[in-house]
């Protein structure tokens, strides 16, 4: 049985950042050399993590996904994650990762026990890469796919964020290289959250033109049911390819939102668009049980009638969400610390 919201949204999927530290600075989300990082004393132990998943499961989380920054950068992950996949309570362990590290871990996270895994891939060409991520490790990422497609080949997926006039005439290309290593690519619009200083309406590529610059190349594709609180609309291709899109700026997807974000250091956000978020380290580390934190999240959830992206929509002339000065006083509001 799941907790419900105001809205009726079930406490179910929870997103869980282990780092904010991150080995790239993509521009739609770390645009940034340098950032102000979280107190090392702060970030949660593996069994403080142990303990709050635990809180959230027994009000009905059913779904893990860990996240950074990029996650690949916390030592001994593969320990986290052969804690969280004994969890009999947990149906899912995924991971969301840029792909950099990826060579080396895949087998060892396979082995500890990791389900799904995500990999971050917004172009084939080394010169774009380089331009949005300002590092040269296009090679690395590739070979991190590849990796993956051998021990963790159970639902690969691509994930690339489409910026017009960066990479939006690689959409065939891209979907053309997921199914080469038997993955499915999912087109993401460009989000005005966190770190998207450089945000534009402009700039965003929408499902609908996604799905007519595929169109015009493949043929007209067709609705693939999904649950209600999927993330990602789901298209078949008439050759049989499959492909998704999260259409988060112009479709969002608010009402079915069963999402939520804890930060390395123990902040739970129950909006990717939310100024403010509840303090889980604190109680924790004051010696409240599983059951005590377990209540203090239900209270919480109960209350929640978040519906940040529809409410960003309704904006006119609509900018970037949060200017820089404003991100540099409180780094809980960057997208790469709350796992975006």
């Amino acid at each position: 049985m799941h907790l419900l919201d105001l809205r009726s949204r079930p406490l179910a999927n929870l997103r869980l950042s282990v780092t904010d530290r991150c080995n790239l600075r993509c521009s739609y989300c770390m645009p940034e050399e340098s950032y102000q990082w979280l107190p090392k004393q702060d970030i949660l132990t593996f069994e403080e993590i142990d303990r709050l998943v635990d809180a959230f499961t027994s009000l009905g989380v059913d779904r893990v996904r860990l996240t950074g920054g990029e996650p690949l950068l916390r030592q001994n992950l593969p320990v986290l994650i052969g804690l969280l996949a004994k969890k009999t309570a947990l149906g899912d362990v995924a991971l969301t990762t840029n792909g950099v590290l990826l060579a080396d871990l895949a087998q060892p996270l396979a082995q500890a026990g990791l389900r799904r895994i995500t990999v971050s891939l917004d172009t084939l060409r080394p010169g774009t890469f380089h331009a949005l991520t300002k590092r040269d490790d296009h090679a690395r990422v590739l070979a991190g796919i590849q990796a993956a497609a051998r021990w963790l080949p159970r639902d690969l997926k691509l994930d690339s964020v489409i910026i017009k006039g960066v990479n939006d005439d690689e959409l065939c290309d891209l979907l053309d290289f997921a199914n080469e290593y038997g993955a499915e690519v999912r087109f993401i619009e460009y989000m005005d959250v966190g770190g998207a200083t450089a945000w534009s309406a402009e700039r965003v590529v929408s499902l609908q033109t996604i799905l007519d610059t595929l169109a015009a190349r493949f043929g007209t594709p067709q609705v693939v049911a999904t649950p209600g609180n999927a993330t990602a609309q789901r298209f078949r291709l008439p050759d049989g390819r499959t492909f998704g899109v999260i259409a988060s700026t112009t479709q969002p997807f608010c009402d079915a939102c069963d999402r939520s974000r804890l930060t390395a250091d123990g902040m739970w956000y129950m909006c990717l668009y939310a100024r403010g978020g509840l303090d889980l380290r604190g109680p924790l580390r004051a010696g409240l049980s599983t059951l005590e934190l377990a209540q203090h999240i239900a209270a919480t959830w109960r209350r929640r009638d978040k519906r940040g992206a529809m409410e960003r929509l309704g904006i006119a002339d609509r900018g970037p969400m949060l200017d820089r000065p404003a991100l540099a006083q409180d780094p809980h509001l960057e997208m790469h610390t709350r796992g975006g």
